[in-house]
């Protein structure tokens, strides 16, 4: 097999240790493989990276094992080039499970032109990355927090979520907080009631009519404090996700994936931090989509397909588009809200929300790499570009009815 890389090393990273392997060429043409293991303390990091120079390696592989690998390749990024490598992408040959051979695997796979190095986004948008993911990690801690105030609540035979819509809104925090300092009368908390949901004060009375106790009242206290608290960090993060965003947004990019139906601000920031500015690192929106967890994967076996479900993928971006998938589907006369009902018909919800999510992805590819607005082709996209087949579906529906149908095309007013 051809020597691709000459002089290369592998990396098996733990949380404490990092194994290395370095080939580079010896004498008479033989390879020098040297062996040593290194701590992971930031000292210890630098030894490698010295080692590595002394031998004049260029490329180095590890595989991504968690976040281990995160220190090692921040101390490397600037010294040669590192491929960070899936660890299913890499199968070890039986009987030669160590750390040892491990590191020396990899390597050898390097040299060979065998591994392919995962995604690496430039240091300022990892900043931005993690700031995203943090926020996204935060509005799930909230949503939980709510839930638990919702049962709470029915613990305390307390129907709040049955009248109004939203529990933690302007009139739902204010009824609260009278229940968490003592107020027990059903009418005095339903007086509290703010906007429209005051048209249901005599609902809201019977709903508040429970049996709390004072251990709900401690509960109640906590989450809401704590919801506060997760409310204060996540304007915290939101201004400074938008300060690091301003590089990236140089052209409008935020506003143009905002067009798109089912993503607001929030979803275009986490896009653009996941998937940068830069597309060229995709061939085609396929990549993108397939990097992004929105593919399904190959499985074949003896000439059938024995799966079809999707990859793991980036799960904070592909949380973050079903979500907006799902968000589309409710706007109306929109070409995503058409394909969701189209597919969820037969396919069922959950594979239209993935579709619906892909759709996104690779609308917002196209926007990003070729500088363009979205273009919406409308609710009835499907049925113009198959009106033939929707004519006779129609006809056919009729007439099992005992219609007789004619179709006349309709008058043109002038």
């Amino acid at each position: 097999m051809d020597i691709i890389i000459e002089r290369s090393a592998g990396l098996d990273v733990h949380k404490k240790i990092v194994v290395a392997c370095r080939i580079i060429p010896g004498l008479e043409r033989n390879w020098q493989k040297d062996l040593r293991t290194f701590g992971t303390m930031t000292d210890d990091l630098l030894a490698l990276r010295n080692w590595l120079r002394e031998g004049g390696v260029t490329h180095v592989a590890m595989e991504s094992t968690g976040v281990y690998w995160k220190p090692v390749y921040n101390v490397l990024e600037s010294e040669c080039e590192v491929l960070l490598a899936n660890a299913r992408h890499i199968k070890f040959v039986p009987g030669r499970k160590t750390d040892v051979k491990d590191a020396q695997w990899i390597a050898e796979l390097l040299q060979h032109g065998l591994l392919k190095g995962s995604f690496i986004p430039p240091l300022p948008q990892r900043a931005l990355r993690d700031l995203v993911r943090y926020r996204i990690q935060l509005v799930q801690e909230r949503t939980r927090e709510v839930n638990r105030i919702q049962k709470v609540l029915e613990d305390a035979n307390i129907k709040l979520g049955s009248v109004a819509s939203n529990v933690m809104g302007a009139s739902g925090r204010a009824m609260l907080r009278a229940i968490v300092d003592g107020c027990e009368d059903p009418r005095v908390l339903a007086d509290l009631a703010k906007g429209k949901l005051r048209r249901k004060r005599d609902e809201l009375e019977r709903a508040l009519t429970g049996l709390i106790e004072d251990h709900h009242r401690l509960l109640l206290q906590l989450h809401l404090g704590h919801i506060d608290d997760l409310n204060d960090r996540i304007e915290w993060l939101n201004a400074e996700i938008d300060r690091l965003i301003e590089p990236l947004n140089d052209d409008n990019q935020l506003e143009r994936l905002d067009a798109i139906p089912g993503v607001g601000r929030d979803v275009a920031q986490v896009i653009l931090a996941e998937l940068g500015t830069d597309m060229s690192r995709f061939p085609t929106a396929a990549h993108a989509a397939s990097w992004a967890g929105l593919a399904p994967v190959k499985n074949e076996r003896a000439g059938r397909n024995q799966s079809a479900r999707t990859s793991p993928g980036k799960r904070f971006l592909k949380v973050t588009l079903v979500q907006a998938a799902h968000a589309a589907r409710s706007s109306r006369g929109t070409y995503l809200s058409a394909r969701y009902r189209r597919l969820a018909a037969r396919r069922g919800r959950k594979r239209a929300a993935i579709a619906v999510a892909r759709s996104i992805l690779v609308s917002a590819y196209h926007m990003l790499r070729d500088g363009t607005d979205y273009v919406d082709l409308g609710g009835d996209y499907f049925d113009k570009r198959n009106e033939d087949q929707v004519q006779r579906r129609l006809v056919k529906r009729l007439e099992g009815l005992g219609l007789k149908v004619t179709l006349e095309p309709a008058s043109v007013s002038v």
